[in-house]
């Protein structure tokens, strides 16, 4: 493992362990690594961070100045980018996120074709370019894109893959105003259960903050208001 990236990428508190100048030089070395001569197709998904779509713009700029498609997949969970690149047929994807930690940090995790982390002999690579090593210029200028459908494709995905639900269950479900904000309730919903949703109105500060899986009295609290039987509690990435 390297200097920069941990067992989830590289994380940081943004502008000064993570800036906008390191998620771009992450694009740019990513997409000359693990790109080559092919075209590339990168997913960039993100949690609900305030700093999220800084990050992503940032990273974006880095992927389409080695001619990388970059299609924006918007704010999912992480599992979420790690099967739609798959889904997609994309080359790499990327998650910005900072899991159960305040909004203050963020992280950029990444992912290779088949929607696994990278290994660590590939992160050591791009990391070479990141603390000194220049990555070679091209004229080969990318493009950007907005993707609609991630949201509904990832959650018919995990109802598909369900099985067999007791529909007689009523639960809780807290989204630690995360990720899981853009996916439980509709994932929940079309299961068909019957279940109450909290934490789930982010405003870019409030991931993680008394909510979610390192903070559980709110929801166990709810648990016993509403006499149900499971309470759910996802973290900032979902």
């Amino acid at each position: 493992m390297g200097k920069l990236f941990g067992t989830d990428g590289i994380r940081g508190i943004v502008g000064e362990d993570l800036t906008h100048d390191l998620a771009m030089k992450i694009g740019e070395a990513a997409a000359y690594v693990l790109g080559g001569k092919k075209d590339l197709v990168v997913l960039i998904g993100r949690d609900t961070r305030i700093s999220g779509q800084m990050l992503s713009s940032a990273l974006s700029a880095g992927f389409m100045s080695q001619g990388a498609k970059v299609i924006d997949l918007g704010v999912v969970p992480t599992p979420a980018v790690s099967y739609l690149v798959k889904k997609y047929k994309a080359t790499i994807g990327a998650m910005i996120s900072a899991s159960h930690n305040p909004s203050e940090y963020n992280g950029i995790k990444l992912f290779n074709n088949e929607g696994f982390k990278l290994p660590d002999k590939t992160e050591n690579e791009i990391e070479k370019y990141l603390l000194g090593k220049a990555v070679p210029t091209t004229n080969v200028v990318g493009t950007y894109e907005v993707c609609d459908t991630a949201v509904e494709d990832y959650v018919n995905h995990k109802v598909d893959t369900a099985g067999k639900i007791n529909k007689d269950l009523k639960i809780v479900v807290d989204c630690a105003y995360g990720s899981a904000s853009a996916t439980a309730p509709l994932l929940f919903n079309q299961l068909g259960l019957d279940a109450t949703f909290m934490n789930f109105e982010y405003d870019g500060f409030n991931i993680n903050d008394n909510a979610g899986s390192t903070h559980l009295e709110g929801l166990i609290k709810m648990v016993k208001k509403e006499k149900a039987d499971v309470g759910i509690a996802y973290d900032g990435d979902a």
